[in-house]
């Protein structure tokens, strides 16, 4: 009983940490890009389809946008190190990258929706060329669907694993969280149709307006994490100065 006893707190200790981090991840990235107010514009970008074309249109911007958040989940640490980047710097910046968004959304998200719609619809085109799947990667998955903000917030999730975490604990629960969001704009885009009848105009802004107030307060926590990290380097390199005076 006692032997397996360490074996079973530390399952324990990894199944809570990759449900925090799925809680932390999925708000995260959900709100950053909301695809519920995405599928409305996406609708805009595929008029004239049939129904099997826009099926397999939603499936390939799904892929290529898994692709991304994945990319900057399990590499994003990487990239930081190969530039000299610390973490709490990239909480600092993508912290305020995610509140001035949120704050955007929350006090104009007409501006924000037109901006979404001039990069979806390519100055007013849908997509209606022969080669309409060339549009999957570049403009409906990256910037419409993974933009600059979502990229800082996955980079920010997959390297900020707490040093008392198990880190594959914590990267399945972030990870967990992106396959969830990508699952979400697939059906949302598969369906977007009957969700703009559903929804309309008023009831996407009410739901974009929720979910940009769940991102401004994560925004403000990863912030508030990058100048806590910052404190504390700070504090333990005055202390190891000390020691040595």
């Amino acid at each position: 009983m006692s032997a397996h006893f360490p074996a079973m707190l530390l399952t324990a200790t990894a199944f809570t940490s990759s449900i925090s981090s799925f809680l932390l991840a999925f708000p995260a990235l959900f709100s950053i890009v909301n695809p519920f107010g995405a599928a409305l514009i996406f609708a805009q970008a595929t008029a004239g389809r049939s129904q099997t074309e826009i099926m397999a249109l939603a499936r390939l911007v799904s892929f290529y946008s898994l692709c991304l958040i994945m990319a900057s989940l399990w590499l994003g640490s990487m990239v930081l190190a190969f530039f000299g980047i610390t973490v709490n710097a990239l909480r600092v910046a993508g912290g305020l990258v995610v509140a001035v968004r949120a704050w955007d959304l929350l006090q104009s998200p007409e501006t924000v929706e037109a901006q979404k719609e001039k990069q979806a619809l390519q100055g007013g085109r849908t997509v209606m060329a022969p080669n309409w799947a060339d549009a999957a990667f570049f403009p409906l998955a990256m910037p419409f669907t993974v933009g600059p903000g979502t990229i800082a917030v996955a980079i920010a999730l997959g390297s900020g694993c707490p040093a008392d975490e198990p880190f594959w604990a914590y990267t399945i629960g972030t990870t967990l969280a992106g396959v969830c969001v990508v699952a979400i704009v697939w059906a949302a885009y598969s369906g977007a149709d009957k969700l703009v009848s559903m929804l309309g105009v008023t009831g996407t802004r009410i739901v974009s307006r929720m979910a940009a107030l769940v991102l401004l307060c994560i925004g403000v926590q990863i912030l508030a994490a990058g100048e806590q990290g910052f404190a504390t380097d700070m504090w333990r390199h005055l202390l190891a100065i000390k020691l040595h005076a």
